[in-house]
């Protein structure tokens, strides 16, 4: 070999130990860069299972607090009535006492004793009665079953009431049948 053949392959030979070299640098790069990769998605694994650990934790309660508060509910409606149902019992007390008496004037004082225990525990309760015998008909607690004339009625207004209507704080429960006058 001459020299400048000798020369050309040491020049060749330098020329590809520098692109190894530059290679084996890029390739140690990525793995530096590979390793960070991997370190990174095993936090992000960690982390994911971390939040889907929490989230299965919050549902077990959320699902511990639904069954907890439709036991509450059923229990409150169950004994929803008891205060008014306790009333209603000495109501129910008096009208078996009244019913014991032979005299008729204590056995009407007896009645009227307990119609006034039952109205006062429907009023507590937020039961009121519907006027109707002279007030201006309206639909939404009236129920007209006839229509008459009358000379000292106004048209449109109640002439009498043939049964009483109730209102529950702001529910009609039963409506007032009246006689509505008509001209």
């Amino acid at each position: 070999m001459t020299d400048e053949n000798k020369s050309e392959t040491e020049v060749e030979t330098q020329d590809i130990q520098e692109k190894y070299d530059e290679l084996l640098e890029e390739l140690s790069l990525k793995d530096e860069e590979l390793t960070k990769l991997k370190e990174d998605l095993e936090k992000q694994e960690a982390e994911t299972q971390e939040y889907i650990s929490l989230a299965q934790r919050l549902q077990a309660d959320f699902e511990n607090f639904k069954k907890i508060t439709d036991k509450r509910n059923k229990e409150l409606v169950k004994f929803a009535n008891e205060n008014v149902i306790k009333e209603f019992l000495d109501c129910y007390e008096d009208f078996g006492r009244a019913l014991e008496i032979e005299n008729d004037e204590d056995l009407k004082e007896g009645v009227e004793l307990i119609y006034n225990k039952f109205k006062d525990v429907l009023t507590k309760e937020g039961v009121e009665e519907i006027p109707a015998k002279g007030e201006k008909f309206d639909l939404n607690k009236h129920e007209a079953l006839m229509v008459q004339e009358s000379e000292d009625v106004e048209n449109g207004y109640i002439i009498e009431e043939l049964m009483k209507g109730y209102m529950y704080k702001d529910k009609v429960l039963k409506y007032s049948k009246v006689i509505v006058c008509k001209k």
